[in-house]
């Protein structure tokens, strides 16, 4: 009987013992996740360390195109407008960046490119491929996006002309201008697919 009781009590302890391992497994996964998340901090060392030129522009936060453009920002004509969509199977993502005063049919997009049917994608599938909340879309999130699920699609205009675009660095509190073509150089090594189009 004792020889029983030693033994049981050594294999509740070991299942004690694997329960708190994995709880600090779990927190440890956490805190790993969370501290490697692109910020805005983030976005401004990365762009410094990189040399790429860019200009901060720190303001209220904006929800929406109509707010953003009545900003005073450096360079106005550069601010891009960027839609998170999902097919109609939650299976493909895609990120399009456009002029901000520019239009985008998603019914001329999906034939053009042989998508299944559009729709934008959910607060929560923001915040889990771009880590950003609604009213903070931007192509920079996209460096938050670890399995590169999502496909970027930048419409050729923005780097026409001065080749300059002007996003969030994943807060919708501030604006920063870069040069378009080291956007796309960005996401291009992060891995993401980014094909620039006609949109």
């Amino acid at each position: 009987m004792r020889k029983w009781n030693l033994t049981f009590h050594f294999r509740k302890k070991f299942f004690i013992f694997l329960v708190l391992c994995y709880t600090l497994l779990r927190k440890n996964q956490g805190d790993f996740l969370l501290i490697n998340i692109m910020d805005k901090q983030s976005i401004y060392d990365l762009l410094e360390k990189r040399g790429f030129w860019h200009v901060i522009t720190e303001h209220e936060p904006v929800y929406n195109m109509e707010e953003a453009g009545r900003l005073s920002l450096p360079y106005p004509e550069s601010d891009a407008k960027n839609l998170f969509i999902r097919d109609d199977k939650k299976r493909s993502y895609y990120l399009i960046s456009v002029k901000g005063d520019k239009r985008v049919n998603l019914k001329a997009f999906r034939e053009k490119h042989g998508t299944r049917s559009l729709t934008f994608a959910s607060d929560a599938d923001l915040m889990k491929y771009l880590g950003v909340e609604a009213g903070a879309v931007t192509p920079l999130g996209l460096l938050n996006d670890k399995d590169c699920t999502v496909k970027f699609f930048i419409d050729s205009e923005l780097l026409s002309g001065d080749g300059l675009i002007s996003v969030h660095p994943c807060d919708n509190a501030a604006t920063v201008c870069m040069k378009t073509a080291d956007l796309v150089t960005l996401l291009k090594e992060h891995g993401n697919d980014v094909e620039v189009t006609d949109i």
